[in-house]
């Protein structure tokens, strides 16, 4: 079945939407699990679209904050480090390469260099608008990030459509009174409008009005 929305803007998330980076993360994550002896598939479930420091305060709620964001730094420089096997999720280059006239951001928890790393290792280039961690003060599932780029964009929310992955990013664009497109068969358990399983095919146009459409 074939849908049609429309929006005035479009709202990206980086990681399991645009790259997929999934390698890199489960073996990051999951060896800090080990390390403070957590489960693995309950951090890993935890961890994805979300900032690091976040995640170690849920799961060691008693460390200080200091040592959590000092924790999240060593983690980040190892990501940035790690490039292999990064790949971008199918149709990801075209995708953006269509939305050369439309109003667009990228919306990501990870911080510059770690975003910049990841679409540089998948092929693709970063949009002229990008809101980071550095940009936020608290990490997706709120919805600070995806408001900061609708504001850059001087665009309401709800005239956004936001494509995401995890639960945390979905969470927070529902949060944020916009529409969500999952992407990957995954995201169907977090409540997005609707499901694509890559952005191959997922067709977006923009009239003279200014009106995106898009097609999945």
């Amino acid at each position: 079945m074939t849908f049609t929305l429309t929006a005035r803007a479009l709202l990206l998330d980086m990681d399991g939407t645009l790259v997929d980076s999934t390698p890199v993360v489960n073996r990051i994550w999951a060896d800090w699990a080990r390390a403070h002896g957590l489960d693995v598939d309950a951090v890993l479930d935890a961890a994805h679209g979300r900032q690091g420091h976040s995640v170690m305060a849920e799961f060691l709620p008693d460390r200080p904050r200091s040592e959590n964001v000092r924790q999240d730094a060593e983690m980040l420089a190892r990501e940035v480090a790690e490039t292999d096997g990064i790949v971008e999720i199918p149709g990801a280059a075209v995708f953006l390469a269509s939305l050369t006239d439309v109003p667009h951001a990228l919306v990501t928890s990870a911080n510059v260099p770690l975003a910049s790393g990841r679409m540089a290792a998948a092929g693709l280039t970063v949009p002229a608008v990008a809101v980071t961690s550095e940009d936020v003060t608290e990490s997706k599932p709120a919805p600070e990030g995806f408001l900061s780029a609708a504001s850059i964009l001087d665009v309401d929310p709800a005239d956004c459509i936001v494509f995401e992955d995890s639960r945390a990013g979905v969470t927070a664009a529902r949060a944020a009174g916009m529409r969500v497109i999952g992407v990957g068969s995954a995201s169907s358990a977090f409540g997005p409008n609707h499901v694509v399983a890559d952005l191959t095919g997922v067709i977006v146009t923009r009239d003279d009005d200014g009106t995106v459409t898009v097609r999945l």
